[in-house]
């Protein structure tokens, strides 16, 4: 406190900018009685240039009071200037004139962005109030900014969060928030708990292999063990691995731990630390908020994994393997099966190649929607499709079947299937379509196109149009696929079937060769699961 008992800011840097140097120094030998660092200057343009300097080296002045009579620009033209400038634009600012003092100059201080009008000669205690105030109005704008800014990095790395469609996407996404939020690598655990652990890292260039991941993970889980909801913990050096945030270091770490109530997922954000440093209670209230975040969205997609699991393992457990393709005298016969990737949801996708009284019966369909419904009704479809195939081999009667069993059974599901019954004496191709993408002829000299057949989707109940004949030659192919080898989103289907036509009439000869070009131009990172069948004529 000074003699009047009132309090002042010891260390505040004050910048005076006057061209008068009796003035600079009566200003600033009463700041300086007030505790204050003065920075003097003379002018505008040097008041410029320090500042300039003083931002490359981090250390702004508090608050400037600027002269408005100054020789090569006004103290106002000064203040837009600096406010104009976004490093430096807080700088509080306050003018100050000896010359008499109208309303309008007032007004002219505080429009260029002025923050208060000093009349000199004043009052030292006047004088220190103002710079009080201007300091102090700052660093409350500057922390409730401060706050806005981390409150907006938190809701956008929860956004991230929630957004993520696997774990790995989780633990990345939780990673880069981390690091955003406290401006340090993170590194981030996702423990199922099964003890996988999934992990991902931001801002470092970590060292640590998997044995240090490993072990920073089991202490992880030790920590969470009969915990639930959020707690933090710092863990030292020689119980964190070196390198899991910078290369060869030995650090502490402040773990943020969020564990679920029902003993199921471990979400930890690691951070270094300095044993120094004391811990904020802000951050740690947000690093809890993110923790928690990715705790919840963990549930759902570890749950998911579950699912997707059981849905591959039918899908492959009923769909025929290449080499366990039934022998079907006459036609040669090569089926590809790839699952969507892994941050989709699973598929109804499928095949199917039977023998009947009239020939060989191929089919690719794809039941309507994503999951582990969508799965089964696609065992049914095909299992359905199989019975019939015994006593009727009209691809339009069962098309027709087909779509009584879903009415009868799955009111609610849909689906689109291609059916095509193949005379291996003749060539003879009878084809029937319901919603489905049309098989698509490749002749030889590189001609390749779609039959001409269309149809409802199973589950409508709509009549069903008569079946598109065609012949194949004994050097043709015919290449029946699901939607999710091309459909692109934003892009319209026909421009992806013209790809995919032009793609195959340029593929080499022979059937492997045909999938194996084709799903390497298309088959990658795909969001839906992709079957393709591939036929043509052989020895009867």
């Amino acid at each position: 406190m000074n003699a009047s008992g009132r309090q002042h800011s010891p260390g505040t840097t004050v910048l005076v900018v006057d061209d008068v140097a009796a003035s600079r120094y009566a200003m600033g030998a009463v700041l300086q009685r007030a505790g204050h660092r003065v920075v003097p200057v003379a002018s505008g343009g040097e008041a410029l240039v320090e500042l300039d300097a003083r931002l490359r080296e981090g250390t702004l002045p508090d608050v400037a009071l600027v002269d408005v009579g100054l020789p090569d620009m006004s103290g106002f033209e000064l203040c837009r200037r600096v406010r104009a400038r976004p490093p430096m634009a807080a700088l509080p600012v306050v003018h100050f004139s000896a010359a008499a003092t109208a309303p309008g100059d007032r007004c002219r201080g505080l429009d260029a962005g002025g923050d208060a009008y000093l009349t000199v000669p004043a009052e030292p205690l006047e004088i220190q109030a103002v710079v009080r105030a201007a300091v102090r109005g700052a660093r409350r704008g500057t922390g409730a900014e401060t706050v806005v800014h981390r409150l907006t990095l938190l809701a956008e790395a929860i956004i991230a969060v929630q957004a993520a469609r696997c774990p790995r996407e989780l633990a990345t996404a939780a990673a880069d928030g981390t690091a955003a939020l406290t401006g340090s690598p993170a590194v981030v655990y996702v423990i199922d708990p099964d003890g996988e652990s999934h992990r991902a890292t931001a801002r470092g260039r970590p060292t640590a292999d998997g044995d240090a991941h490993q072990a920073a993970a089991r202490l992880v889980t030790r920590l969470a063990e009969g915990r639930s909801g959020v707690h933090t913990s710092v863990v030292p050096a020689p119980l964190w691995p070196a390198g899991i945030f910078r290369p060869g270091v030995e650090e502490d770490a402040r773990l943020t731990v969020a564990s679920a109530q029902n003993g199921g997922t471990t979400v930890c954000l690691a951070t270094p630390v300095r044993r120094t440093v004391i811990s904020d209670p802000a951050d740690d209230g947000l690093r809890a908020r993110l923790a928690q975040a990715t705790a919840l969205a963990a549930e759902p997609l570890l749950m998911y994994r579950v699912e997707r699991h059981v849905a591959l393992t039918l899908q492959h457990s009923f769909l025929p393997r290449p080499h366990k393709l039934p022998h079907l005298p006459g036609v040669d016969i090569v089926v590809r099966y790839v699952p969507a990737s892994e941050q989709t949801e699973i598929g109804g996708d499928f095949y199917a190649a039977l023998r009947t009284r009239d020939g060989v019966l191929t089919a690719v369909g794809d039941v309507v929607g994503h999951s582990l419904d969508a799965a089964t009704v696609m065992v049914e479809i095909r299992h359905a499709l199989r019975a019939y195939c015994v006593d009727e081999s009209d691809p339009v009667v069962l098309a027709a079947r087909l779509d009584r069993m879903l009415q009868r059974y799955h009111p609610d599901v849909t689906a689109t299937v291609c059916l095509a019954l193949v005379d291996p004496g003749s060539g003879r191709v009878r084809i029937a379509n319901a919603g489905h993408i049309p098989p698509l002829i490749l002749r030889d000299g590189g001609v390749a196109r779609y039959a001409d057949v269309c149809g409802p989707l199973l589950g409508l109940g709509l009549e069903r149009p008569p079946a598109t004949e065609c012949r194949l030659h004994r050097t043709d192919r015919l290449l029946m696929v699901t939607d999710g080898l091309i459909e692109t989103r934003g892009v319209p289907l026909t421009t992806s079937m013209d790809q995919l036509r032009t793609a195959a009439a340029d593929a080499p000869a022979g059937l492997d060769p045909l999938c194996d070009v084709l799903l390497g131009c298309f088959g990658r990172d795909r969001e839906d699961d992709i079957a393709m069948l591939a036929l043509r004529l052989g020895p009867v």
